[in-house]
């Protein structure tokens, strides 16, 4: 099987009927949600890139804290939990089982949550949402929160440092490309140009640092205006002192509250079709702040998310593979 399917009881627990919680939102029919949400366990990606194990065990640990989540003002969207990739695949068959299952996401007009796992995953992610949007009106906007390039060549395989590499060779000009919260210790000089010549714009922390996040970024998208966009958030991009539990954290980075401040406004100013969180590493974190952290992440997502309506573009049809 390419997907396993998780079992919701897994994520019930007692609660008063008058504080319903996000796992109520679920749903067990596909075709009637709002938002589609996937899982994978599986951090072979970030192996093969040197970098610490653990991120496998991530789904399970975003999705509890999720799903306990009060549901509050939540809008009235349902959610349907399509399960974990299956890890019996190899990897570039779980990339492609990636792929076809956010593919067929889009192209019913759903969004598309993912949970990782491996950055390596952010490449099917986002070809994906760039494959089913590449000939809307509006040019695709993928926007990579991280404090990596993510850049690197496929000579060491499929890494977790290789997604953007892959997007960027095989779909060139075919969407904008942002990187915000790029940290120069993290990156070589190499890596950088080569995304600057691929077109991609790069935001450092920096930058972040003097200015703010929302500061920064703004004027960058100031042209745009509700273009599809789907966000890629390494959770490395994130402090030290909030996110603990990743393959490698350093003590800058962005700051939580900044962080959703900025989501609002991306939610306002483009069409946010999809978004996955990648390298929460549950056996390296603390209370555990970096799954919540991840968790608060989806949920203010949800919070932002609008039913979608006659108006709304639903991508082209894809060609058959």
């Amino acid at each position: 099987m390419s997907f396993k399917n998780i079992h919701t009881q897994d994520y019930q627990f007692h609660a008063n009927p008058e504080d319903p919680r996000v796992v109520t939102r679920l749903i067990l029919d596909e075709k009637d949600a709002d938002v589609i949400l996937t899982g994978y366990p599986d951090d072979e990606g970030i192996k093969l890139n040197g970098g610490r194990a653990g991120a496998s065990l991530a789904p399970h640990e975003v999705r509890k804290a999720l799903y306990r989540m009060a549901v509050g003002s939540l809008p009235e969207s349902t959610l349907y939990d399509a399960g974990n990739v299956s890890t019996e695949l190899d990897l570039s068959d779980r990339h492609h089982t990636a792929l076809l299952q956010n593919e067929k996401s889009y192209r019913a007009g759903k969004f598309v949550i993912s949970i990782g796992g491996g950055h390596d995953y952010g490449y099917p992610d986002a070809q994906a949402f760039v494959s089913s949007f590449q000939n809307s009106k509006l040019k695709p906007v993928v926007i990579n929160f991280d404090a990596h390039l993510d850049v690197r060549p496929l000579d060491q395989g499929l890494s977790s440092g290789t997604p953007f590499y892959r997007l960027l060779s095989e779909k060139p000009r075919r969407f904008d490309f942002f990187e915000v919260g790029i940290q120069e210790q993290c990156n070589s000089t190499y890596h950088r140009e080569w995304c600057l010549k691929q077109g991609g714009k790069i935001i450092d922390l920096h930058e972040i640092s003097k200015k703010g996040l929302l500061s920064s970024l703004k004027p960058k998208l100031q042209k745009y205006k509700k273009n599809p966009c789907f966000l890629s958030i390494d959770i490395d991009a994130f402090s030290s002192a909030f996110a603990p539990g990743c393959s490698q954290s350093w003590p800058t980075g962005l700051l939580p509250e900044d962080f959703l401040l900025t989501l609002d406004f991306l939610f306002q100013k483009m069409n946010v079709c999809g978004i996955g969180i990648y390298e929460v590493s549950p056996p390296l974190d603390v209370q555990p702040l970096t799954s919540r952290l991840a968790a608060l992440i989806l949920y203010r997502c949800l919070h932002n998310f609008k039913r979608r309506g006659q108006s709304h573009e639903k991508p082209k049809r894809i060609r058959k593979r």
